[in-house]
């Protein structure tokens, strides 16, 4: 019985795993969309979107399988609790890719993001990028040191959201109040993005240190 557990506890962080690389891949499609109009990145993201749920009710469907038939105490339900956890915020993850898929989408064939703003918004991209990389790796190979490089990504996120703002309110910004707040909106979604990867990074130290991590 102790070894079913097991194999299906790891069975349950290799789905989060999956969804972890899902939507990394899916936020790489998404601002290749953004940056380039690219039709088919921004569709296949949308498309992509019903797996990464998919996966998330495995996650579900499997920890309330396990808690019901297990019955785990200890680290063991530590472990649950944190999966369940886990995953909500990785498939919030992949809601905020696509959200910029569709403005990408809905500003074709048009690039969604005027040239003063491509900077900024690959820059962003890249720290989503890396902070996705590492959610992943910490969920194949629970790390408290590499987890905890996750807030100063989110601060490095934190401080290009502001870029974009001052770009945005600048009096001499010439592109009207629709393109501002569609730049203000996917900025959001970078920075959401990157919030809830520190979530989910701060629930793998939890679980490894039995301590909650709080700012």
């Amino acid at each position: 019985m102790r070894e079913e557990f097991r194999a299906d506890l790891h069975l349950v962080s290799q789905l989060l795993v999956d969804m972890a690389e899902a939507v990394r891949a899916a936020m790489r499609n998404a601002t290749r969309a953004l940056l380039t109009a690219d039709r088919d990145a921004a569709e296949a993201v949308i498309a992509r979107d019903a797996e990464i749920d998919s996966l998330y009710r495995q996650v579900e469907e499997r920890v309330c399988d396990l808690l019901a038939r297990q019955a785990p105490v200890a680290s063991d339900l530590r472990a649950m609790i944190t999966a369940l956890h886990v995953a909500a915020d990785v498939e919030r993850m992949g809601d905020l890719a696509d959200h910029v898929a569709k403005t990408a989408l809905r500003r074709h064939p048009s690039p969604a993001v005027p040239a003063e703003l491509r900077g900024v918004f690959k820059e962003m991209a890249a720290v989503a990028d890396r902070i996705a990389e590492k959610i992943a790796s910490v969920l194949s190979e629970p790390d408290v040191d590499l987890a905890a490089e996750l807030d100063r990504d989110d601060d490095a996120m934190d401080d290009l959201h502001r870029d974009l703002f001052k770009v945005l309110l600048d009096d001499d910004w010439p592109y009207g109040a629709e393109t501002a707040i569609d730049g203000a909106l996917l900025g959001r979604f970078y920075e959401r993005y990157a919030d809830h990867a520190v979530n989910a990074g701060r629930q793998v130290i939890y679980l490894i240190t039995g301590e909650p991590v709080v700012d």
